[in-house]
């Protein structure tokens, strides 16, 4: 670490607190003078008052003459960090609510290794594994022993060192992620094994070793390694594997190096994503929503427990939105600690329900945190509560929709009781207005938490998405893309992942993740719902209700709770002001209606334009052409519904 000119001091924290100005230490004095230079300087600037100076140096005990005291360590720490002042210091400066010390930035170590493990970080994401290594070095070569080593029983000195020793401890993981990706196996491996010994239950460094085994040709002793993690992690916690370490140990299994060799499974661990082509689309439309999250981890980082909720149909986006935001958080210091919703398949098969305390405090065992294995829900939660209070944490809950009655109150007395301090708790879910969750919404209201409903992409949204995605953008394109999208940017992202000539026009394709969905959709509902949409696809983009109501022969007041369900599933939407109609309606998207046409075999197929046609008729439709479009569809079944006339 340099400074910038000889008149420059530089802080080291990282070791025994030291102070060089010019290449020459400075003169500290007593450990408690040692002490109250390190509680100023992790307030980065912000004032700290005499009480709490007097509180750091003597606890509770405080002698006769406290305030007197601390007032003269302060004058002779002034005279040796700004010697040549004339008139008040701009170094450490008194103020109204106490003193506060004015360091640049880049003047404390503590700063440079977390710039430097960030810029190490960004250059393993661009490919740049030299550059990453070597800037790895140079924030290793920062450390001189235990961070903030001279006041290592103080509070505040014990949550600064569990945040600087997680970024350590990501630095060799992204030490190890280098090594692995330079083909140096040999280093990898021991790498990996030093940080599972350190810190036994962080899933990160499991997968790391996994790889870096199976990338050296020994499979089964990767396979063997998840064995040791998964008894382990079911003897200490009582839980299984993450979904993303049971999707590396299937990929080993099956030799998959399709996923061996791209995206780590962890969306927490961003630093094996090396191939510029892995990266996602841009997050296009939501930079006021991102705005928001980041401003409530702003107001998390300056000690003030932040919420925010964040709802929008599936495919909306949230959980990308939330992986932004745990990637920003981790470069802001914070730990993160993530639950699902949903249940959970075992190795056995069997489905649990972890509680969200459960899964949050397992998360930042892995994170660094202590091993004991609470006894039940209570204990638990008062463990969780216990952790957030020791460095900056965000929180991430997703699924809520999935989730139980009872994962919802015990969620909800988690937020009820969150202390106030440096935590962000950040909720995905379908809807906000949910009543199943009014309890839990209730909980997050309370606390003053931010809602943000993701709603669908713009003609605009889409068209950032395809320039920043390489593609050339004509505003014919665009509009068929945001058309056939619907604005979801998860079935944009899958379009893009067709040939080109394949996405729109006569060619289209429905994507294959997409059309799994949408069949999912159909599947779940009741068959007069599958029966309606069925003729109404058949029929028209738009939902003639008062022709289907005939074909089925159902009263309108009993039809449309049906087109209530299919509007719920997403597979109609209603268009108030429709742009080629008088009057609002009903319509069928682009690929849903796709996808239940090609559900049905041609002389299905044939048999509904029969009918669709016979029933046209028979009410005398004013349109010929809608008409003769049934008729050719039918073919031939027309002429057997409806044979022609004998002559008279």
């Amino acid at each position: 670490m340099n400074a910038t000119d000889d008149d420059t001091a530089e802080f080291r924290a990282l070791g025994p607190v030291q102070v060089w100005r010019g290449g020459t230490p400075l003169d500290l004095g007593p450990p408690q003078r040692r002490v109250l230079l390190l509680r100023l300087l992790i307030e980065e600037g912000r004032p700290v008052t005499v009480a709490d100076l007097s509180q750091c140096l003597w606890k509770d005990n405080p002698p006769t003459g406290a305030i007197s005291s601390v007032r003269a360590h302060v004058s002779r720490l002034r005279s040796v960090l700004d010697p040549e002042r004339q008139g008040p210091s701009n170094v450490l400066v008194a103020e109204s609510s106490g003193y506060s010390l004015r360091v640049p930035r880049k003047a404390r170590d503590t700063v440079v290794f977390e710039d430097t493990v960030h810029s190490a970080r960004t250059a393993v994401r661009h490919g740049r594994l030299s550059q990453a290594q070597r800037e790895l070095d140079q924030a290793f070569g920062l450390w001189r022993g235990q961070a903030f080593q001279d006041a290592a029983d103080e509070d505040f000195a014990v949550r600064e060192r569990k945040r600087l020793n997680a970024i350590l401890q990501e630095a060799r993981e992204l030490q190890a992620t280098t090594l692995l990706k330079q083909g140096d196996l040999t280093q990898a491996i021991s790498a990996a094994e030093g940080l599972i010994a350190g810190s036994p239950l962080r899933e990160v460094s499991w997968a790391l070793l996994m790889r870096a085994l199976y990338a050296g040709g020994r499979p089964t002793e990767a396979l063997q390694q998840y064995e040791r993690f998964r008894v382990m992690l079911d003897e200490e916690l009582g839980l299984d594997p993450s979904p993303g370490l049971k999707r590396l140990q299937t990929a080993i299994l099956r030799h998959d190096t399709g996923i061996l060799d791209g995206l780590s499974p962890f969306s927490t661990d961003v630093v094996l994503r090396t191939d510029p082509g892995d990266a996602p689309p841009p997050l296009a439309g939501r930079s006021e929503e991102t705005s928001q999250l980041r401003a409530v981890l702003s107001r998390a980082a300056a000690g003030r427990t932040a919420c925010a909720v964040v709802s929008g149909e599936p495919g909306a986006g949230k959980t990308r939105l939330l992986d932004e935001l745990a990637a920003h958080a981790v470069s802001a210091g914070f730990a993160i600690a993530r639950a699902q919703g949903g249940q959970v398949q075992g190795d056995n098969g069997s489905r649990s329900s972890p509680s969200p305390a459960a899964q949050l405090l397992h998360a930042l065992r892995q994170d660094g945190y202590e091993r004991a294995a609470p006894v039940d829900e209570r204990t638990t939660t008062g463990k969780l509560l216990q952790a957030l209070s020791r460095r900056p944490t965000l929180c991430i809950v997703d699924d809520l929709d999935a989730a139980s009655p009872e994962f919802h109150s015990h969620l909800r007395h988690i937020v009820e009781a969150l202390p106030e301090g440096p935590v962000a708790v950040v909720c995905a879910m379908r809807a906000a207005d949910d009543p199943t969750s009014s309890g839990l919404l209730t909980a997050f209201a309370r606390r003053g938490a931010t809602w943000l409903r993701l709603d669908p992409l713009t003609l605009a949204d889409v068209t950032e998405v395809l320039t920043g995605s390489g593609e050339r953008v004509t505003p014919a394109h665009a509009a068929a893309l945001h058309r056939r999208s619907a604005g979801n940017p998860f079935i944009l992202t899958e379009l893009l992942k067709l040939p080109p000539d394949r996405r729109t026009g006569a060619a289209a394709r429905v994507p294959t993740a997409v059309r799994s969905a949408i069949l999912s959709r159909l599947a779940g509902l009741p068959e007069p719902v599958r029966e309606m949409l069925t003729y109404g696809a058949v029929d028209a983009e738009w939902l003639d209700i008062a022709l289907l109501a005939d074909m089925l022969d159902e009263p309108l007041r009993q039809l449309l709770p049906l087109v209530d369900v299919a509007v719920a599933a997403r597979l109609l939407v209603w268009e108030a002001e429709p742009s080629e109609h008088a009057t609002s309606g009903y319509r069928f998207p682009e690929l849903p209606r796709e996808v239940i046409l090609s559900t049905l075999a041609p002389s299905s197929r044939q048999l509904l334009h029969a009918a669709l046609a016979q029933h046209l008729a028979m009410r005398g439709d004013t349109v010929p052409a809608r008409l003769a479009r049934h008729l050719r569809g039918a073919g031939a079944v027309a002429t057997a519904m409806c044979p022609p006339s004998e002559p008279d």
